[in-house]
């Protein structure tokens, strides 16, 4: 069995694609991957899937599907700052509570 990575970043966080083809590009990511290590980002690694006909499509057709892109590939984006930054932890109130490195203010 494979074990969990432990992926920062969450469902809804806006991030940047600091290295690859899509370098620079901005998105809200739609799903985290932590088996593989990956996440899926909105209008990012968008591919082409030729179906065959079948009931649904009975002339065939060519979907468009958004691929998972590998975490370390993408930063989450500080909209104050408008840089990508990293993510880090510490209580106030009891709580954990994520903030952004390079401003030091908390992620909504």
């Amino acid at each position: 069995m494979q074990s969990l990575y432990k992926i920062k970043l969450k469902k809804g966080d806006l991030v940047m694609v600091r290295v690859g083809k899509y370098k620079g590009k901005t998105g809200k990511i739609l799903k985290t991957h932590p088996k593989t290590n990956q996440v899926t980002i909105e209008n990012i690694n968008v591919v082409k899937k030729h179906l065959k006909p079948n009931n649904t499509y009975p002339q065939g057709t060519i979907l468009e599907i958004t691929k998972p892109i590998d975490v370390s590939k993408v930063g989450i984006f500080d909209t104050d700052t408008k840089k990508v930054s990293r993510i880090g932890y510490r209580l106030e109130g009891g709580k954990k509570i994520r903030y952004y490195k390079t401003s030091n203010k908390e992620i909504k």
